[in-house]
């Protein structure tokens, strides 16, 4: 092989060389296209995980107890219950000597559960004095707050005074402190517990 073969196999060579180490220049559009589409997929997914993360959030903060308890957010549905059990206790224990059978009747209408036996159990004994000595009691509730209000139970803290008349005795004011629960039921809100405080 002469001197001049050589060479010129060895140019072939090297430029075969640069060829295969220089980019193809004819791919680049391709590229460019395919940019905006890996961009634009990769921002879809980030959109897609932050509106995931934002929705989960969203969620927790709608479900705090807080949320949850009517008394906070629906004034319609306060005023009814607090009128219910105002009324309520005002009839069971308002009674005079010869009236006791009606707030006896009354219980039976707005009170259930442990509330009603816990009456039960005591007016008997409230019977045999009202009459014994001549007793009238009347209550009137000053103040009543719901605590807890759901779609069919409620709690309530209520200031109550009560007036005791004694035939022949000036007549004396007490107030008094309740816990009430109580619970929908028929389409009337009935006291199923009462504890002083």
């Amino acid at each position: 092989m002469s001197e001049r073969t050589v060479v010129l196999s060895k140019a072939i060579e090297d430029e075969e060389h640069l060829a295969a180490i220089e980019p193809d220049l004819t791919d680049e559009p391709d590229r460019r296209r395919r940019w905006p589409r890996i961009v634009g997929g990769l921002l879809a997914v980030a959109l897609f995980v932050t509106g995931g993360l934002l929705f989960a959030e969203g969620r927790q903060l709608r479900d705090t107890p807080a949320t949850a308890n009517l008394a906070l957010t629906d004034t319609e549905a306060t005023t009814r219950v607090t009128g219910d059990v105002s009324n309520a206790l005002g009839r069971i224990f308002s009674y005079g000597p010869d009236a006791t059978a009606l707030a006896k009747e009354s219980a039976q209408q707005v009170l259930a559960g442990k509330a009603l036996q816990q009456y039960a159990a005591l007016f008997g004994q409230v019977e045999k004095q009202a009459a014994d000595q001549k007793l009238t009691l009347t209550t009137h509730v000053v103040r009543a707050g719901v605590t807890w209000l759901t779609g069919t139970s409620a709690r309530l803290l209520v200031f109550l005074d009560q007036v005791y008349e004694r035939r022949g005795r000036p007549a004396t004011t007490a107030s008094a402190q309740l816990d009430v629960t109580a619970e929908l039921r028929d389409g009337r809100w009935r006291i199923v517990e009462i504890s002083s405080i």
